[in-house]
């Protein structure tokens, strides 16, 4: 999966956001706060394949119900896509 902004991983104050940066800052303005799956997912995002390779590495990574974890990467790679990040 391709990213179509620059963004990096930031603890601030506890919390985990995704900062833009270079010409991103232009165009996204704010953070996007994640928790701990999404931090997984935005590790991983740019060398899985595809959402199947992304779902599975989840699954290998954490003890949830496939469906749950589909449902939650769903609705992160949504989010990204609504925001035009993905």
């Amino acid at each position: 999966m391709k990213l179509k902004m620059d963004f990096i991983l930031r603890d601030i104050v506890g919390e985990t956001v995704l900062v833009p940066i270079n010409e991103s800052t232009s165009s996204f303005n704010g953070l996007i706060t994640v928790n701990e799956l999404g931090k997984f997912i935005w590790e991983n995002i740019e060398s899985s394949n595809d959402e199947d390779e992304l779902l599975q590495r989840i699954l290998d990574e954490y003890e949830v119900d496939k469906d749950v974890a589909k449902a939650d990467l769903d609705e992160f790679l949504g989010k990204l896509k609504a925001v035009d990040i993905i």
